[in-house]
C-alpha cells in the first residue's frame, strides 16, 4: 500500500449528529490502516459527545496545531472553533451554524495548502447557515466557487448506484428555466470523466431522465425533452460519451433500470435524490465532481431531532470517508497510468517498389 491518505473531517452544526457519527466511525480501529484522520473542530465539543457514548470513552486522540502534525495511529483534532461558542444539542442556534462554517474555512484552507488530500463534510442546517452571513445554497456551490471550477457536479453515490443532478439548491418553479442543453451537456461532461477518473470505470453508460412526466409523452406534457434534453444527448454522443434517454422518470427506478448503467444523471434534486435515498440511504455518499480536491459528505443532514440521543447510524460517515480514500487512490493511479504515454504511430506496411512484367 502506498502513503496513507489525509483525511481532513470537518465538524458540521456542533448541535446535529456529526460529532456522534465522526466518534462512532472513527471507532475502529482498522480505519487508521486506511487514513490518517484530521478532525477540524473543537476538543471541548468532540469530548462533550464521546462522554455520550460510554464505549467510545476510550477513543485515542491527538490535538494538534497543524494537519502537518497529525499522528498516524490516533484521531487528530484541529481546534478551530472558540470554547466560547455555546453547545446546545439538537438546537438550531447561530453558533452551531457558525461553528460548521469555521471549521470548513479551515479545513478548505489546508486542503488548498496540501496539508490533507480529501475532505469529508459534515452536515449544517442551509438554513441557520443562510441567517450566519454563508452566502452559498451548500458545501457544493462553495467548494466551487473556492476552487475556482467552472462547473460542478452533486453526484450520489453508493456501491450499487450512482446518481447526478442537473440542478442543485434551487426552487422547483425555476428548474426549468435554468435547465439548457449546454448545462446538460457540461454534467454529462463531468460524470462521464469522473466515472472514469474517480470510479475506474473504463466506459461508462449514463441514463439521462426527463424533466416532465413520462419524459414529455411525446410533447403533450412539456418540451424541455424535445427541445433540451435530446439536443443535449445527442451532442454527447457525438463527443463520444454513452449517453442514453431521456427516460421516464416515474418508471425508470421502479422497473430497476439503473443497475443497467454506470450512473444516472437526473435534472433536478429531488428527482434524483429520493430515489437514491429510498435505495441507499444508509451507506450513501454524497461526493463532489468536477473539482481538483477529492470532496465527500454523508448523505444525510443535522437530524437534529437525534442529537444527543446516541442513536445516529455512522454508516453514511463511515462510507464517506472510504469513499475519499477510494477516489484519491483512485485519481492517483488513473493519472500515473496516463504519465508519459507512447507516441501513436500508424503502421503503414511494407513499401514495394512497382515492377513492369516482362512480355
Amino acid at each position: 500500500m502506498g502513503q496513507k491518505i489525509v483525511v481532513g473531517i470537518t465538524q458540521g452544526d456542533t448541535n446535529g449528529i456529526s460529532y456522534e457519527v465522526i466518534i462512532k466511525a472513527l471507532s475502529d480501529a482498522r480505519m487508521f490502516d486506511l487514513c490518517i484522520p484530521v478532525v477540524y473542530g473543537s476538543s471541548r465539543a468532540f469530548g462533550l459527545f464521546r462522554k455520550q457514548i460510554p464505549e467510545m470513552e476510550q477513543l485515542n486522540t491527538n490535538i494538534v496545531n497543524s494537519a502537518k502534525d497529525a499522528h498516524s495511529k490516533r484521531v487528530n483534532i484541529i481546534n478551530v472553533v472558540p470554547d466560547s461558542m455555546a453547545i446546545e444539542i439538537g438546537q438550531p442556534t447561530e453558533d452551531g451554524a457558525k461553528a460548521a462554517i469555521i471549521a470548513l474555512q479551515a479545513a478548505v484552507a489546508d486542503l488548498k495548502s496540501g496539508f490533507i488530500d480529501a475532505l469529508v463534510t459534515g452536515s449544517f442546517n442551509k438554513h441557520t447557515v443562510a441567517q450566519a452571513h454563508f452566502n452559498f445554497p451548500g458545501h457544493t456551490e462553495y467548494l466551487i466557487n473556492e476552487f475556482g471550477a467552472k462547473d460542478g457536479l452533486m453526484f450520489l453515490c453508493s456501491d450499487t448506484i450512482k446518481v447526478g443532478v442537473v440542478t442543485n439548491h434551487i426552487p422547483i418553479s425555476k428548474v426549468s428555466d435554468t435547465i439548457t442543453k449546454d448545462l446538460i451537456v457540461s454534467k454529462l461532461k463531468l460524470m462521464n470523466e469522473s466515472l472514469m477518473r474517480d470510479f475506474g470505470v473504463i466506459r461508462p453508460k449514463i441514463a439521462v431522465l426527463g424533466l416532465n412526466p413520462h419524459a414529455g409523452d411525446g410533447g403533450s406534457l412539456g418540451n424541455e425533452e424535445a427541445v433540451k434534453i435530446i439536443p443535449a444527448i445527442e451532442y454527447a454522443n457525438s463527443n463520444n460519451i454513452l449517453a442514453f434517454g431521456p427516460y421516464s422518470p416515474d418508471g425508470f427506478f421502479s422497473t430497476n433500470n439503473q443497475y443497467k448503467f454506470d450512473a444516472v444523471l437526473a435534472m433536478y434534486h429531488d428527482q434524483g435524490l429520493i430515489p437514491f435515498k429510498a435505495l441507499s440511504f444508509d451507506k450513501g455518499v454524497n461526493f463532489t465532481a468536477g473539482l481538483p480536491i477529492v470532496r465527500t459528505s454523508p448523505d444525510h443532514g443535522t437530524a437534529f431531532e437525534l442529537a444527543g440521543k446516541g442513536v445516529a447510524n455512522p454508516m453514511p460517515m463511515l462510507s464517506a470517508i472510504y469513499a475519499a480514500i477510494d477516489i484519491c487512490n483512485n485519481r492517483r493511479n488513473y493519472d500515473i497510468m496516463r504519465e508519459n504515454p507512447l507516441e501513436v504511430k500508424l503502421f503503414e506496411g511494407p513499401k514495394y517498389e512497382k515492377t513492369i512484367p516482362i512480355e
